[in-house]
């Protein structure tokens, strides 16, 4: 015969909510020319910032030599909204 069981000795669970998390875990980066518009040559995702600038001055010294002066590339981040928005400007 089964068991019988009581209201007590079953876990009744709600769904959570989902809470917004502080960390870039859900953030995207990319790489911008000098116009702001999506880097014709490094048109990737990256997970972290330091992931896309290490990417543009790897690429930057390859093209023009050791890095002197500003480098024209710029890096932004995806917004919860699914804007992006300039954390670096090209030539900062």
């Amino acid at each position: 015969m089964p068991a019988l069981y009581t209201r007590q000795d079953v876990a009744i669970s709600f769904p959570q909510t989902r809470q917004r998390s502080s960390s870039n875990s859900c953030r995207t980066y990319r790489l911008v020319d000098q116009q702001g518009d999506p880097h014709p040559i490094l048109d990737d995702l990256y997970d972290s910032l330091d992931a896309a600038w290490s990417e543009a001055l790897h690429w930057w010294q390859e093209e023009f030599g050791p890095v002197q002066g500003p480098v024209g590339i710029g890096v932004e981040v995806s917004t919860l909204s699914g804007e992006w928005r300039t954390l670096r400007y090209p030539g900062t």
